[in-house]
């Protein structure tokens, strides 16, 4: 009835959690058990993986379920909650209910009505719900609801974010998500294509990605990379009337590059008709953790002997890491952790093995110094879509001077 479902349960009586998590788990479920309500709100506001509803008795030893709901939805949209009371507190419940609340049951209940009642609020609320498609967090949430509200419209679309924040998979579900979405899907790299005139407007006889794109999805990364003559020829388009859908994705840098004078003024605003920011793994930690439980899952089915899971000190090392290098950075960490640990779970020297080597030592001013140079070097590239010379403006340092430092740090993967 519940297999596969993910359950979270606030109960501080022994006996009736103990009940309810034998229950659940016999059905199938896997169930988080907590007795505070503090320690749910924390754990609901950062879940690992999606939760499908929880299950809260309305009075507790630190504060009651009406409160621990009302703050939980301050700052995102929470999971069904069935709300567990005696008969005096019905009042509440019914509060709750209008409120949001999927349903509440009153003591003393029997467990197969009270089955039924979770059942059918899962079963429908995951009717409705669509699986993440970058994070789990409030602000992964927000991206991806402003990303379902693009798809319905037709205009011109600017996503903004550094390296590994998911662009290109964003673009592609708004797509897919369209009335364009029989049409294709063209991508173009602007950084790093060698021959940009001709991939965009053909060459030779040779069929261009504006062309190809028909009246589906161009998608242009890393725009201000675009250089000025084929700005003029783009902007030329659009005002002809391209039949394309335009999507571009930029760093955060783009409104200095126009500033700047580096980047038609016209042509920004043209495709800047709806903006989507993505905000860096950094400002949410827990899409880290999910993304890395997402990827454990399947990297792990590949292994001979499959580990256990990931350990709790791995989960905090993972939620205490900045990952400059975004998503990619993640995968790549997963991938090689998993090929060569040797325990039953994931440990953070797994996953970080460079800090094996020196945590026994203090680094030196020049190692410290280089770290700190590296840190900022990278938050720089972010914020300018890994353009070395507007990083090197924000720097203030030429740009020679950079790119020698970006050489000698091994960052020179982070430019575009």
């Amino acid at each position: 009835m519940l297999k596969g479902f993910r359950i979270v349960l606030i109960e501080d009586d022994e006996i009736m959690g103990s009940s309810l998590v034998q229950r659940l788990e016999l059905e199938g479920a896997t169930v988080q058990w907590f007795k505070q309500a503090k320690r749910a709100l924390d754990a609901l506001r950062k879940p690992r993986l999606p939760i499908d509803a929880v299950i809260c008795d309305i009075r507790l030893p630190d504060g009651d379920g009406e409160s621990l709901y009302n703050k939980l939805c301050q700052t995102t949209s929470p999971p069904p909650f069935l709300f567990i009371t005696g008969h005096g507190g019905v009042e509440q419940a019914v509060r709750l209910m209008q409120a949001g609340a999927a349903d509440y049951v009153t003591k003393p209940f029997e467990m197969a009505v009270f089955l039924d009642r979770l059942s059918m609020l899962i079963h429908t609320h995951s009717e409705h719900v669509v699986a993440p498609w970058i994070g789990v967090s409030p602000a992964a949430q927000r991206v991806e609801d402003l990303a379902r509200t693009a798809a319905a419209g037709e205009q011109s679309l600017i996503l903004r974010g550094g390296p590994g924040t998911g662009k290109e998979l964003i673009a592609r579900r708004i797509h897919a998500q369209s009335s364009r979405k029989a049409a294709p899907f063209v991508a173009v790299n602007l950084a790093r294509d060698p021959n940009l005139e001709a991939s965009l407007f053909g060459a030779a006889g040779a069929t261009g990605a504006i062309a190809s794109a028909g009246q589906g999805v161009l998608f242009l990364q890393a725009l201000s990379r675009l250089p000025g003559e084929l700005q003029s020829r783009l902007l030329q388009l659009l005002d002809q009337g391209l039949e394309a859908r335009i999507i571009a994705a930029c760093g955060h840098d783009m409104a200095q590059v126009v500033a700047d004078g580096d980047f038609l003024p016209d042509l920004f605003y043209r495709l800047d008709m709806m903006e989507i920011t993505i905000p860096p793994l950094a400002e949410r930690t827990e899409d880290a953790l999910w993304l890395a439980a997402s990827l454990f899952e399947r990297f792990n089915a590949r292994r001979k002997l499959p580990m256990t899971g990931l350990s709790s000190l791995a989960e905090k090392a993972i939620r205490a890491h900045d990952w400059p290098g975004g998503g990619r950075e993640v995968r790549a960490r997963l991938a090689r952790a998993i090929e060569t640990a040797t325990g039953e779970h994931l440990q953070p020297a797994d996953l970080f093995p460079e800090r094996v080597a020196s945590k026994d030592r203090m680094l030196t001013l020049a190692e410290a110094r280089a770290a700190a140079e590296r840190r900022q070097i990278i938050e720089a590239l972010e914020r300018c879509d890994g353009q070395v010379g507007q990083a090197a403006k924000l720097l203030e340092v030429s740009r020679t001077t950079l790119w020698d430092k970006m050489q000698k740090l091994g960052l020179s993967e982070h430019s575009r």
